[in-house]
């Protein structure tokens, strides 16, 4: 006879964004500046720059697509090998620099509890799931980047940027991997934390959506807790 699944009590996931969420400021263009160089990287990002600056202000498909444009001038025809070497290397430094004490302890909070924690994030795969193995997270969902039959970028993604509903979807993807969606009834608790807009669908599809931004209310995310009041007060739910 199969194990029951864990009444919804007992499972909680917490979903945690990287850049601006756990870690201060973002990480992907820095990231290529330590694969390509300053100077090759500053040089793509002016030729990019009018449809970068578009896409800072529309977001969505607009920043979806130039953030791909970007990873095309500068990743194509780079061996994985060496790039997931630099990456894993990268991923220590950024850890180190910029991690935040206040979502860090959170996130500490979660493990002491037992809890299943997963970062969600847009920045690549590649050296997210490293930032998660240096804290001590269980998983890491993150875009994921081409690679062809040579070993070798091919700057484009591999699937969807993963941002606003493919975050939720993606996390979703994990939980049913790691055999923890039964019913609806014996649901994990998803606790979910980011700081922009590129975060809301998975806030609004948690249980508990907590905000990490530094804006107050002028952020996007102004209708969720915040972290410290999260901390200060937390919502009472059973196996939380």
């Amino acid at each position: 006879m199969a194990d029951a699944v864990p009444a919804r009590s007992q499972v909680v996931v917490a979903a945690f964004d990287l850049d601006g969420t756990l870690t201060n400021g973002g990480s992907v263009f820095d990231w290529l500046r330590a694969i390509c160089g300053t100077k090759r990287t500053y040089q793509a990002a002016l030729r990019l720059g009018p449809a970068l600056a578009m896409a800072a202000i529309k977001g969505g498909k607009a920043a979806d697509m130039t953030k791909e444009d970007l990873f095309s001038e500068l990743l194509r025809g780079r061996d994985l090998d060496e790039v997931r070497a630099i990456s894993e290397q990268y991923a220590a430094k950024h850890v180190a620099a910029t991690l935040r004490t206040d979502t860090k302890a959170r996130l500490d909070y979660h493990l002491a509890s037992g809890h299943h924690t997963v970062i969600v994030s847009a920045s690549p795969e590649l050296y997210v799931t490293e930032v998660a193995r240096i804290l001590g997270v269980e998983g890491a969902v993150a875009t994921k980047l081409a690679v062809d039959a040579q070993g070798k970028l091919t700057g484009r993604y591999e699937g969807k940027n993963c941002r606003g509903t493919e975050k939720f979807s993606r996390v979703t993807v994990w939980m049913r991997g790691q055999g923890l969606l039964g019913s609806s009834e014996q649901a994990p608790v998803l606790w979910a934390y980011g700081n922009s807009r590129g975060d809301r669908r998975l806030l609004e599809a948690a249980d508990h959506g907590v905000s990490c931004a530094r804006l107050g209310r002028f952020s996007r995310l102004r209708g969720y807790p915040s972290l410290a009041e999260v901390v200060a007060a937390p919502v009472v739910q059973p196996g939380s």
